[in-house]
């Protein structure tokens, strides 16, 4: 197993979100717990991050398990909420009642784990990207920093936690290499949900999280400057993936489900693919992992939140 044969230190594990597209993460993070493959730093977004504490817990059917037995429970997910001014996905019931009572989440293991597990989150007030690293956490904080890390505009509430007004960490730092990069890291294996070549567009509804969000300028502006700070990290990831000085998983083609697929034939197929085409990728990601990644060229100019 190549987890059992290599030293992977300073070596990252880079997880985007894209909400239940992440089934397809799910499904390489999968065959990375069959390899026995464990990278000592896992940093997500949305449920990037979430897909990653499982894999950090060794829970290998959980991501399954919870991105699909719910989908059509409305304790999980209803529009009829979000009208009468909820949220579309009840955060009570993913961030409380699943892990800790229908699908229990291994906090020991978790906690316990050498593995560091970075989620991130978006802080409202100055629009930065801030991190949180377990470490600092506990059991009820965490499951809270997990809640912020998903909560987009206009479908939740934001979380109010340590001072600070929180919601999703896509919209400052979708995917958080440069960040990986600043705590040392020489190695960088991405899974995106999103194929190569996309791009994307200014938001419609800039205008909409202006007057919503009036009282958190800095969340307006980033994310009216979303697409580009998005398009221009995915420039780096090529530029830098041509250079071999970083590895990416991701699917060939769109994935045929939408943020928010209720679908669960859709969802077991984009989670077959992941560990399709992370099975694909085993003896490229093999050679990547036992070579020695240059540090130059590493510069990229997206600006680096705060660590919590």
């Amino acid at each position: 197993m190549v987890g059992h044969r290599m030293d992977l230190t300073g070596s990252a594990l880079i997880l985007e979100g894209g909400g239940l597209r992440g089934n397809y993460t799910a499904g390489v993070l999968r065959f990375f717990m069959d390899q026995g493959l464990y990278f000592p730093y896992v940093i997500g977004v949305s449920i990037g991050a979430c897909n990653g504490s499982n894999y950090v817990a060794r829970q290998p059917e959980r991501n399954r398990v919870v991105n699909t037995r719910y989908v059509r429970d409305p304790r999980f997910l209803s529009y009829r909420r979000l009208f009468a001014g909820g949220g579309l996905f009840g955060m009570d019931f993913v961030f409380g009642t699943i892990p800790l009572q229908l699908v229990p989440f291994d906090f020991e293991r978790f906690f316990t784990s050498d593995q560091r597990h970075i989620t991130t989150v978006t802080d409202c007030a100055t629009g930065d990207p801030r991190y949180y690293d377990k470490d600092h956490l506990g059991r009820r904080d965490f499951l809270r920093i997990l809640q912020a890390g998903c909560c987009l505009p206009l479908l939740q509430k934001p979380v109010r936690f340590d001072k600070c007004v929180l919601m999703d960490g896509g919209i400052a730092d979708p995917i958080p290499l440069r960040k990986s990069m600043a705590d040392g890291n020489t190695r960088h294996v991405l899974i995106l949900t999103q194929p190569r070549g996309y791009r994307k567009q200014a938001s419609p509804l800039t205008r909409l999280i202006n007057l919503r969000y009036a009282h958190f300028p800095g969340l307006s502006r980033a994310f009216a400057d979303r697409h580009r700070r998005y398009n221009e990290t995915m420039q780096c990831i090529d530029d830098l993936e041509r250079k071999r000085m970083v590895f990416t998983i991701r699917p060939a083609t769109s994935l045929s489900v939408s943020r928010a697929e209720r679908n669960k034939d859709k969802l077991y197929a984009i989670y077959d693919q992941g560990y399709n085409d992370a099975t694909a990728h085993h003896a490229a990601l093999t050679t990547y992992l036992k070579g020695l990644c240059e540090r130059g060229g590493n510069e990229n100019h997206l600006s680096q939140g705060r660590t919590a």
